[in-house]
């Protein structure tokens, strides 16, 4: 085996971006969150109804630093 191959391993990152949709209207927005933390959940002003109302995390969208 290399050398390398052992420098080269990549680590995973703390930190992830995932997408935050309401559930009454659809909206959508990003938030960065804790890798090992539990699924987000929310209360924040839609923009469609013009009320406060709960997100949910839908999926994860990519890794960070």
């Amino acid at each position: 085996m290399f050398l390398t191959n052992i420098l080269l391993k990549r680590v995973k990152s703390k930190r992830i971006m995932v997408e935050m949709e309401s559930v009454v209207s659809g909206h959508r927005f990003n938030k960065i969150r804790e890798r090992l933390a539990d699924k987000l959940e929310v209360i924040r002003f839609d923009p469609f109804l013009q009320k406060e109302c709960v997100y949910r995390e839908k999926k994860k969208i990519r890794s960070l630093y």
